[in-house]
């Protein structure tokens, strides 16, 4: 076979064993996949950003812009509006499956999450577009391109990889299991409601920019606090239908034009995988934000909009 990926101690490792690698987890999604038939796609919640101004409305195929895990539209609200500014093409962000204002369901996969893209398509008549996911968004959006390519316009793909795993994903599980136990006072206001989360967060997860990633997700409702994720789906389908990428038999080398954009301080997307990475997306361009990490566009957004707008317009 041929050498697809060379690592540091200089042994062959081509696509062929990192497939072989989720043999496992493959047979199990390709069952999955085959029972979503029954399974409705759902229909996203999102937030349209759209030009009022006639002359400013671009009538190139619109923007959709999917997050990742544990985050949800509202991560892209003023960014989408840059997008939407700057190029005058319709915007959409959207809330995947059980994050945000989207229906919550008990199966979580990226086969789903696909489907949930396709419906949204249909759904506002769109016949192609420009699709944009960070790390379980960019997961998604690869599916779709890989079953339906279609539709797709171009692809971006932040900050993940078809074949590899960042060694942080494994604390995941943890921290699903303290928010799942996490019992907020219904008397505490929401200031109060955050920093006595955060306190119990805190041990668990050291960095101050996730917690607060993660807080954002505690709502005040009638009954009291809770998470607007749903965290026992999350947590039941995280391995191995959200920790690992499907290959799927029916998947095919999406032959359009894909950008892989990372952060240089991430190990979600590794140059090491990126030939391997060409096997099923032989147009990718890979590209590496200097002093970003996993979530480049937050820690450095000026830089990955000029990118962004450098490969959406080449």
């Amino acid at each position: 076979m041929k050498c697809l990926l060379r690592t540091s101690a200089g042994s062959c490792l081509g696509l062929h064993a990192q497939l072989m690698r989720l043999a496992a987890t493959r047979l199990k999604i390709r069952q999955l996949s085959a029972r979503s038939e029954s399974y409705a796609p759902v229909s996203m919640a999102y937030t349209s950003l759209q030009q009022t101004v006639p002359e400013k409305i671009s009538k190139e195929p619109p923007i959709i812009i999917m997050h990742g895990l544990m985050g949800s539209k509202t991560n892209w609200k003023s960014l989408g509006k840059v997008i939407n500014a700057k190029t005058g093409r319709h915007v959409y962000t959207v809330d995947a499956r059980n994050h945000g204002d989207s229906p919550h369901t008990s199966q979580h996969c990226y086969p789903l999450l696909a489907e949930d893209i396709l419906f949204f398509l249909d759904e506002h008549r769109i016949p192609k577009a420009v699709l944009v996911g960070h790390s379980m968004g960019g997961r998604a959006v690869m599916s779709v391109a890989l079953k339906k390519p279609s539709v797709v316009d171009k692809l971006f793909v932040l900050d993940v990889s078809p074949v590899g795993t960042s060694r942080d994903i494994s604390s995941l599980p943890r921290f699903l299991e303290i928010m799942r136990r996490i019992e907020v006072p219904p008397h505490l206001n929401m200031q109060e409601a955050r920093k006595y989360t955060d306190e119990i967060l805190k041990p668990a997860v050291p960095a101050l920019n996730l917690r607060q990633f993660l807080l954002t997700n505690l709502i005040s409702t009638e009954e009291g606090y809770k998470w607007r994720l749903n965290i026992e789906s999350i947590a039941k389908n995280f391995n191995p239908f959200i920790s690992t990428f499907p290959i799927l038999d029916e998947y095919r080398a999406y032959e359009g034009e894909t950008a892989f954009i990372g952060g240089e301080l991430s190990d979600y997307l590794r140059k090491e995988d990126e030939e391997a990475i060409l096997e099923l997306f032989p147009q990718s361009s890979f590209h590496y934000i200097e002093g970003a990490g996993h979530w480049l566009h937050a820690d450095k957004p000026n830089e990955f909009l000029e990118l962004f707008f450098s490969l959406l317009n080449s």
